[in-house]
């Protein structure tokens, strides 16, 4: 049966490379993303998932623009806003006010000379959306209880708050000019735990009420199984396994995957007790120098030659489960 659902986002080969000096007359790349193609249905959560420095982030900030893509396809809305021969769209301003971020350290992302009331209302002067002060007021007090807080705290400045009240200006700010499409980047690492669970479900709630469409990215593998629609899985640039929530966190099929799942705490202490972990040798290559073939098979206890040679390509294996990798093709 094929899925009638609208694809909202959609990547094909994307990359992005960073380029560095090496020398004199010489410059070398980190590959932080390569050949990442994927979709996000409009309006549901796609999780995205990785070690520390695999790629999710600049992925994220890559699909917004942020960072210029090196090669590949976006397309949002089905209209093509970045190709390779063509480059970026020649007017992304109507494209930025449909898509907006929400970024990992809330502290860092607010400018501290800016009242909260500034801050929020800053998108609304760009995009010219209440030239009138009142109606801008209003809509910024608007946001503002939405998220949590009250039209008081217009006034005041980023540094008055605590990290939690910070980061709802945070997710005020990306609501301020109506977006579809909100890329949520590590929003709830720099919180405390007791303040996560108010943000993840925070932002349940405002997909539900306003229709919005999310890439969540976040460490934690058991805070994206709960919000997400369907989890993606990255290893040094590379998206390794594409499945809904439910199936990958109970049938992994990539080797890495199922690493990172055994490394989830269970909440039965008798049955993590006796859970098997899966223990990965040696430190994640550079991506200044990745490993040819897959690039997970320095670290991979079932790599044979072919797997040092050739790239795998991400196959459906299943109805809507992707993995690449060669020992599922034996």
């Amino acid at each position: 049966m094929s899925d009638t659902r609208e694809k909202l986002v959609v990547t094909e080969k994307l990359r992005k490379y960073f380029p560095v000096s090496a020398g004199f007359m010489k410059k070398n790349y980190i590959q932080a993303v390569n050949d990442v193609s994927l979709h996000i249905y409009r309006g549901e959560t796609l999780g995205l998932v990785g070690e520390s420095g695999c790629g999710k982030t600049t992925f994220g900030r890559t699909l917004l623009q942020l960072y210029t893509p090196t090669a590949g396809k976006i397309i949002y809305g089905g209209k093509t806003i970045f190709d390779s021969e063509n480059g970026i769209h020649e007017n992304m301003l109507p494209y930025r006010r449909k898509m907006q971020l929400i970024f990992q350290d809330p502290s860092a992302s607010l400018d501290p000379r800016m009242t909260v009331g500034e801050i929020v209302g800053e998108a609304l002067d760009i995009h010219k959306l209440y030239p009138n002060k009142k109606d801008r007021a209003d809509r910024i007090n608007e946001l503002l209880t939405r998220v949590g807080l009250n039209s008081e705290h217009a006034n005041r400045f980023p540094h008055e708050f605590s990290g939690g009240q910070q980061q709802r200006v945070g997710i005020a700010r990306a609501l301020a000019v109506e977006p579809e499409f909100i890329v949520c980047d590590e929003p709830i690492s720099a919180l405390d735990v007791s303040i996560q669970s108010q943000v993840v479900n925070m932002l349940e709630d405002l997909q539900e009420q306003i229709g919005l469409t999310y890439l969540f990215i976040a460490h934690d593998l058991s805070v994206v199984r709960h919000i997400s629609s369907r989890i993606g899985v990255m290893y040094l640039g590379c998206l390794v396994e594409l499945a809904e929530s439910y199936e990958l966190c109970g049938h992994p099929i990539h080797p890495y995957s199922q690493t990172l799942l055994s490394a989830v705490p269970l909440t039965d202490p008798e049955k993590n007790r006796h859970r098997q972990r899966i223990l990965l040798e040696g430190d994640i290559p550079s991506p200044l120098n990745p490993p040819s073939g897959c690039r997970f098979h320095t670290r991979c206890p079932y790599a044979t030659d072919w797997c040092k040679e050739a790239m795998p390509e991400l196959k459906e294996y299943s109805p809507g489960h992707y993995a690449a990798c060669h020992m599922l093709d034996k």
